[in-house]
């Protein structure tokens, strides 16, 4: 079999994804598909994992109770993170909306099983972390399946990551990662909300490489 060959105008889109591909917080509240979810799913699972051991779990968060919980979590997180911030930090970080849990249509919990029998161990043995990023890839190529369809994707990671797993019922061996809201985004953008919001700005020393 041949490569692909990917041509000037793919690779121009690719460079649009990859920009489009932005942190939503605003949803329509209609739900997706239901093969399209299936189909954004069976695309995050050809990410590259080390050993070949697929470590991520994809679980939808379907049930209202779980969900208010999760909800809960968030807001005594939250308020505190406030609390631990003065002036006119504190004004702005209380300005931002941080979170699309009450209008994405639907919400994924990522986690990951550290230490799988899938993969028999290759690769973890130095660097046992690789299962961690492995999934962490396979969340990212999620969110590019989803924005190359004109869907949005929310990443709130102001949780107790040990409470979200007790609400949702997981394997407590099982590493939370992420909870994703997921939905057509109300406003899509090109630019980062935080940065539209003043409260960062990139830094383009990060686009210069360390040269050692």
């Amino acid at each position: 079999m041949n490569a692909p060959s990917f041509s000037p105008a793919f690779l121009a889109e690719l460079e649009q994804l990859f920009t489009w591909r932005r942190d939503v917080r605003h949803f329509r509240t209609d739900p997706l598909p239901e093969h399209t979810l299936q189909h954004l799913l069976e695309t995050a699972c050809l990410a590259p994992s080390v050993g070949l051991s697929e470590p991520w779990r994809f679980v939808k968060v379907d049930s209202p109770a779980r969900r208010h919980a999760i909800r809960e979590n968030f807001a005594h997180s939250n308020a505190r993170e406030l609390a631990g911030r003065g002036g006119d930090d504190a004004q702005r970080y209380a300005s931002l909306k941080l979170a699309g849990l009450d209008d994405a249509p639907h919400h994924i919990a990522v986690f990951c099983e550290t230490n799988p029998t899938q993969g028999r161990g290759l690769g973890r043995g130095t660097m046992p972390q690789t299962t961690t990023w492995s999934a962490v890839m396979a969340i990212h190529t999620f969110w590019l399946a989803a924005t190359a369809r004109g869907i949005g994707v929310g990443w709130v990671s102001i949780l107790d990551p040990k409470e979200a797993n007790r609400v949702l019922g997981i394997n407590p061996e099982w590493q939370f990662l992420a909870y994703l809201c997921v939905g057509y985004p109300l406003e899509p953008a090109s630019s980062p909300e935080l940065e539209r919001r003043g409260w960062e700005q990139r830094n383009p020393a990060r686009r210069k490489w360390i040269t050692r």
